[in-house]
């Protein structure tokens, strides 16, 4: 059974920073596309990085040069380090996996979701 994790969402204040972390169980995501979503309370879920098998990123432009998505196949784990954050980034934040190597910002091409981890973001 396939399980993804996520950890390290708190409050933080506008312009610090924050690392979340995405472990994966169940089997080896090294040929895989990882990818984080959030969601803000009464918003659809949007795209906000993503990374291919072969470490190539994407990035939504309201997170880029802010947000930097690596991954660690040997841990099956995927980070999202977030800095400079704003207000705006308060959201539930979601890992998931994809069939496939290619780093997409599509939702509906991903094959599982982690449960998400509540990011603040206020003063």
């Amino acid at each position: 059974q396939v399980q993804l994790i996520e950890s390290g969402g708190r409050l933080v204040q506008p312009g610090g920073s924050l690392g979340l972390s995405c472990a994966a169980s169940g089997r080896t995501f090294g040929s895989y596309a990882m990818g984080w979503f959030r969601q803000a309370p009464g918003k659809e879920r949007e795209f906000v990085a993503a990374i291919s098998w072969s470490n190539v990123n994407t990035y939504a432009d309201s997170v880029k040069g802010r947000f930097t998505i690596s991954r660690d196949n040997a841990k099956n784990t995927v980070y999202l380090q977030m800095n400079s954050l704003k207000p705006e980034d308060t959201a539930t934040y979601y890992c998931a996996v994809k069939y496939g190597g290619a780093a997409m910002s599509t939702a509906s091409l991903y094959n599982y979701w982690g449960q998400g981890t509540q990011v603040t973001v206020s003063s």
